[in-house]
């Protein structure tokens, strides 16, 4: 029997409009392992609320065969990289075939479909090259996530962009908007400008979600190798010029969706503000709005300590977050061999291992550390968690030097195999979530969200997304950030001065002398998260703010 797809409700009045999200990963649920982290998280939350607010909305993705990674340990317990096969029994094979052009050959395709409620999201399409039809370089497309070959990267984005835009039209299911969330997927792009003839027309189909201002987020390729790889649909490479308004050979990867795209945002107010300075006097790009990333709170909130806030029973919610710390600590004793007191204050650091987050900041002086983590009479606890790239030897190295710390510290520890299970767990867990980008490197940066939602007290550099939320000492506490203007390792000491002062001064002090007062924090964070912090919020802006580029609204 042939597959055949029907969106699998009526939508809502308010959300009619039929929207297509493309991703190249999707941080769903723990046992579906399409995710690397925070892009990942972010598209599991808004497939989630999405379905909660009845959208007409589909994603598309890749169902990678190994994942991104499994981080696992060496027998010194340094840091491994693990690809291991996934297999997904929940996932429906359908029997859709179809075929993209990959350097000149073609590859097969095939989809498995996610349906609602299972995980209780929008409905989810994967495309895999995984088939016995193609050969094994064919296969590798959809292997790992992110994988380091640029070649097998590009292939991943055909696949993605000009394999989703295939998809749907053999599922008949034809949107209004087609939204790129990043620009990986870029030859989705390329695709339409194929069949529309105009990038005008493209313009009122396209809308495109910018989620980083870092290098690595924003892609620069030479043309030649794109044009070999089959990148641009088989549109010649003159009229690729043309409508790109490239100037040299290099292709900008994000400046060629800002042009493409009807409309753009950015995923905090600071990262809007940021890309418009980055893009300031750039001709052609497309109108940039703001929409703050959020977080799913029907997912990530611990129902218990939200009962016990809605019943103003400060005696239940202060249970809960040391039932919460138990069960984390029983993790740690696993993996660390070390045994946490649920009395002491507790600073939880987890997030992904890359240059701008600087997980390393707290070592910056090491005499200071040493008091710290040695004071008895303000005792504290400190976990880390995280995956780098796999690749990014820079940041394993950095994550072994944690290891080797932890082993002299016994209040110190470092945990593998930071995914959405063991994220939920360190954020029950946490008393403080500790977050110190570089100022300026963080676009949105969502983990402090969920963090609150389960009564941790996030400690931050003011970026991204927490200006919008913070009030210090009130539901959070924020460390003065450096003068962006100092080189860089001036920054990186000043910002640790000011978070060993405000650790030493304010946080410690008023967890110990004060639980009044602490209390009063964890509770105020958890009222104010929601519901602007909700992915809720972020679905519904979505479709009132950004997807209205389509027909005459354009």
């Amino acid at each position: 029997m042939s597959f055949s797809f029907k969106h699998p409700y009526t939508p809502e009045f308010s959300y009619q409009k039929k929207v297509a999200y493309f991703c190249m990963e999707f941080g769903i649920h723990q046992p579906l392992k399409t995710y690397s982290g925070g892009l990942g998280y972010l598209a599991g939350s808004h497939m989630r609320s999405a379905f909660e607010l009845q959208q007409n909305m589909v994603g598309i993705g890749i169902l990678w065969k190994y994942g991104y990674y499994d981080q696992v340990r060496k027998q010194d317990q340094a840091m491994d990289v693990l690809f291991q096969e996934k297999v997904y029994g929940f996932l429906k094979k359908t029997d859709i075939k179809f075929t993209i052009r990959v350097s000149g050959h073609e590859v097969f395709v095939t989809a498995y479909y996610l349906p609602p409620e299972i995980f209780h999201t929008e409905p989810v399409f994967f495309l895999s090259t995984d088939v016995p039809e193609n050969d094994y370089l064919a296969k590798t497309i959809c292997h790992k996530l992110y994988d380091s070959n640029p070649e097998t990267k590009i292939a991943a984005a055909i696949l993605l962009g000009d394999g989703g835009a295939k998809l749907l039209e053999k599922l008949n299911w034809l949107p209004d908007v087609y939204h790129l969330n990043e620009s990986h997927a870029l030859p989705l792009a390329f695709h339409l400008y194929k069949r529309y003839k105009t990038v005008e027309e493209v313009k009122k189909r396209l809308v495109f979600t910018n989620h980083t201002p870092e290098p690595g987020g924003n892609e620069k390729t030479n043309i030649l190798l794109l044009e070999k790889l089959g990148f641009f649909c088989n549109i010649p490479l003159d009229e690729v010029k043309k409508i790109t308004h490239i100037k040299n050979d290099i292709l900008d990867h994000t400046l060629t969706a800002l042009r493409f795209a009807g409309r753009a945002n950015g995923v905090s107010k600071l990262h809007h503000q940021t890309l418009c300075k980055m893009w300031e006097g750039i001709e052609d790009t497309c109108k940039s709005i703001s929409i703050t990333n959020a977080q799913s709170f029907s997912y990530w909130a611990d129902a218990e300590m939200y009962k016990a806030l809605a019943h103003d029973d400060d005696e239940a919610l202060l249970k809960r977050k040391k039932q919460c710390k138990h069960l984390l600590f029983e993790e740690v004793a696993d993996q660390n061999g070390e045994i946490y007191d649920e009395n002491i204050l507790t600073i939880v650091f987890a997030k992904r291992f890359g240059g701008y987050k600087r997980p390393e900041l707290l070592f910056n002086n090491m005499e200071r550390f040493h008091q710290l983590v040695t004071d008895t009479k303000r005792p504290i606890q400190i976990i880390w968690a995280g995956k780098p790239y796999p690749m990014d030897y820079t940041a394993i190295a950095l994550f072994d030097k944690i290891v080797n710390l932890c082993k002299i510290y016994t209040n110190c520890s470092i945990l593998v195999g930071y995914e959405m299970k063991l994220s939920k767990l360190l954020k029950q867990g946490a008393d403080v979530w500790l977050n110190v980008p570089r100022l300026g490197h963080e676009a949105s940066g969502t983990s402090g969200m969920s963090a609150a939602m389960n009564g941790a007290v996030n400690v931050s550099i003011p970026d991204g997304w927490f200006p919008e939320f913070a009030a210090h000492k009130e539901n959070c506490f924020v460390i003065k950030p450096a003068d962006i203007s100092l080189p860089i390792h001036l920054q990186d000491e000043a910002d640790a001065n000011s978070l060993y002062d405000l650790l030493e001064k304010e946080v410690l002090p008023m967890y110990y002398d004060n639980p009044v007062g602490w209390l009063s924090l964890i509770k105020k964070g958890m009222t104010g998260i929601v519901p602007q912090f909700d992915s809720k919020r972020l679905a519904k802006e979505y479709y009132e703010k950004l997807y209205l580029v389509t027909g005459k609204e354009y």
